[in-house]
């Protein structure tokens, strides 16, 4: 074998290592990390701009040029500083078990954005929108909280069964715009969104209904607290915040991440995704697989409000139980690319951003509407990749075709 390649001249371990940076350059991953790094300067200015120590220094700027950027370097540096601190270690801790608390926090919120996000992403990988994982995580909501604040049940038996509760009010919910998109072609954007609409008022109502989720003797409209054998146990004790939900949804992504890559259905999955004709042609029923996606959709959107019920709330909850993750897990699957162990990752960034963004407001005094602010250019940059690659000179994706010319077939890359 040639120690070189013939078509660049070098070396041939150098070509492979080339082709493996322009690989990761040109990178779907590489191009969320950056998206995210664009949204935190973006951030540090909106912070600096609301600084008052900032905006009084800029009064003196070219009298003193030096007092302005000390004042934006302490404004942007304590409220990121705070911001880590609150989310994964808290350095001003004594106690190295209780310095690790913020990160278990981190973690909790994460846990339904995770499970939300995966739901969500799994739609997207097969060309279809689920905007529906509000309404979705309402019903499996209500789902969850009428069988763990009603019945009475062993301890085990009870938590299994109001999990399975939820799951099975999300994959409902989500099952109806499913069926419709399949039996009618009914768009399943403006079916999930109105069915959002449909959740909200149909658990505000039972909410204030006596018998249903109602609390028995109470004229608020908020459920009783769940039973004690219904709630998700804390694995780290009493002084942390962390649920047994986390491992479920370590579970979940994994076996997400299997059905996709290792299983038959997700085989077809992916066929429908890339082209539902192509995969009409082959015989596989894209009906069947558009309602059994949603279906599993569902589940996963469901198991977020049931964990939301049983392990972050369970005192009791109002019909503002979802807390916006069903909209923020649309930036999460698309931050995470829609793909489970990239939503995950993204659900744990975002766990961040809201255990991080109440630290922030207490030392800083940084409004906490800023962390929504990133949000939304983290989706902003994630939407524009050319942006992206044009400000960190990153390469475009490079594919390979084939070209005759006058000395017969040559590969072309082309941009």
């Amino acid at each position: 074998m040639s120690p070189t390649d013939p078509r660049t001249d070098e070396p041939e371990v150098m070509a492979r290592l080339r082709e493996l940076l322009r690989r990761i350059l040109s990178g779907s991953g590489l191009l969320s990390v950056f998206a995210v790094l664009l949204a935190l300067l973006a951030g540090g200015v909106l912070i600096a701009a609301t600084d008052p120590a900032v905006q009084q220094a800029a009064t003196y700027f070219f009298g003193r040029p030096g007092d302005f950027f000390v004042a934006v370097g302490n404004a942007v540096g304590g409220a990121y500083g705070a911001l880590f601190q609150g989310s994964i270690v808290n350095f001003r801790q004594s106690d190295p078990l209780l310095a690790l608390k913020p990160l278990t926090d981190t973690l909790t919120f994460a846990t339904p954005l995770i499970a939300a996000g995966l739901g969500v992403a799994l739609a997207f990988r097969v060309g279809l929108f689920n905007i529906g994982a509000q309404g979705q995580m309402l019903i499996a909501a209500g789902f969850a909280g009428w069988v763990g604040s009603t019945m009475q049940l062993p301890w085990g038996v009870h938590l299994v069964l109001a999990l399975a509760a939820g799951l099975v009010g999300g994959a409902l919910w989500a099952g109806i715009a499913g069926g419709l998109k399949a039996r009618t072609g009914a768009h399943e954007v403006i079916v999930t969104i109105m069915l959002n609409y449909v959740a909200f008022y149909l658990l505000s109502w039972t909410l204030r209904t006596p018998g249903l989720l109602q609390a028995a003797g109470s004229s608020n409209p908020k459920t009783a607290p769940m039973e004690s054998t219904a709630v998700l146990p804390l694995i780290l004790g009493d002084r942390y915040n962390l649920h047994a939900g986390f491992p479920v949804v370590i579970g979940a992504t994994a076996l997400v991440w299997w059905l996709f890559n290792r299983s038959a259905l997700g085989f077809k999955f992916r066929a429908v995704g890339e082209n539902p004709h192509a995969a009409r042609t082959a015989g596989i029923g894209v009906g069947r697989v558009t309602i059994q996606v949603m279906l599993i959709a569902g589940l996963l959107t469901g198991l977020a409000g049931a964990i939301q019920v049983l392990g972050t709330v369970p005192t009791g909850f109002t019909a503002r139980i979802d807390a916006g993750i069903g909209f923020e897990a649309i930036t999460v699957a698309l931050l995470g690319r829609s793909r489970p162990w990239g939503v995950f990752a993204a659900g744990v960034l975002f766990g961040a951003f809201k255990a991080g963004g109440f630290a922030m407001q207490a030392a800083e005094g940084v409004p906490v509407e800023i962390i929504l602010v990133i949000q939304s250019l983290v989706v902003l940059f994630i939407a524009a990749p050319p942006l992206v690659r044009m400000i960190f000179r990153l390469p475009d994706p490079i594919r390979k075709v084939q070209s005759l010319d006058r000395t017969g077939p040559r590969q072309l890359e082309v941009s």
